[in-house]
């Protein structure tokens, strides 16, 4: 049989695959769903630095998580717009998208729920100084929500993209200065120094933007009180299974990053997100 034979017995084989329902199974290269995927790529990151059989499972949970808090940073940046050109529809259906986003991050933890001090200790060590409190993304993230900290970007310095990434979103407005304007410039009395602060500063509660969330709960934007309400109840569930993950895998032993491990895990989580949103509700 000729090449031109060979071929036209494939090309009726392929037709009678397709008229059964079977997928196409001919491809001139990769197939697509590599192409878009870049599974190629992804499955090539993973490059352990020790034997032990836990380490695999724990870089890659890393990975994912890294990807989520890249998702999740797009998603806020995106409503953020949407509150500036006054869609609060929108904006509401995009944050309520990244609490099913952070469903799906804090699930990851039980691929880690698993492992003890022991097996742990079997790769730990090698990790060197690195540390997740090192993740420019997750940074980012925290940043957006409204915890900042100048200190917190010097891990970076050497990092030229991340570092003038982590310097801009620092001065930027989070996605609760983005609300409380979108609320001002919709009538609501949030105090003018509110909107105007400095955003590389704390955030300070302020009973006037309480009165405020009292307000909106009243009327058509309750809505978007209640998606920032989901999202920080989700961000909370993330630190506190970070928390538990620690605890279970290392006790209170000081971070790998030079943290006090445990500690400051515990302090961190007092730190409250959109902090008017839960204090209002014992005014309504």
């Amino acid at each position: 049989m000729n090449g031109i034979q060979q071929r036209t017995e494939q090309d009726r084989a392929e037709r009678a695959r397709a008229n059964e329902g079977l997928p196409t199974l001919g491809f001139d290269s990769v197939t697509p769903y590599d192409e878009y995927v870049g599974t190629g790529t992804l499955h090539r990151l993973q490059h352990t630095i020790t034997d032990a059989p836990e380490e695999l499972a724990f870089l890659v949970t890393t990975q994912v998580m890294e990807l989520y808090f890249g998702l999740l940073r797009s998603e806020w940046q995106l409503a953020q717009r949407q509150l500036d050109d006054d869609d609060a529809d929108a904006a509401v259906l995009t944050i309520k998208r990244t609490v099913r986003h952070f469903e799906a991050l804090n699930a990851a933890w039980a691929s880690l729920s698993w492992l003890t001090p022991a097996q742990f200790n079997h790769f730990r060590d090698a990790l060197g100084e690195a540390s997740g409190f090192q993740s420019a993304a997750y940074r980012h993230v925290e940043f957006l929500l409204g915890n900042k900290s100048e200190a917190l970007i010097r891990p970076h310095r050497r990092n030229s993209e991340a570092y003038a990434d982590l310097v801009a979103a620092l001065s930027r407005p989070s996605l609760y200065d983005s609300v409380l304007a979108f609320l001002s410039r919709n009538g609501h009395a949030v105090p003018e120094e509110v909107v105007e602060r400095d955003f590389a500063a704390d955030y300070q509660p302020d009973p006037r933007v309480e009165a405020v969330w009292v307000e909106v709960y009243g009327g058509p934007l309750a809505p978007l009180a209640e998606a920032l309400t989901d999202l920080a109840e989700q961000f909370s569930d993330w630190r506190y299974r970070h928390l538990m993950a620690v605890r279970r895998s290392m006790g209170a032993k000081p971070g790998s990053g030079g943290s006090s491990g445990l500690t400051w895990l515990e302090r961190s989580m007092r730190r409250e997100i959109f902090p008017e949103l839960w204090t209002a509700r014992t005014l309504m």
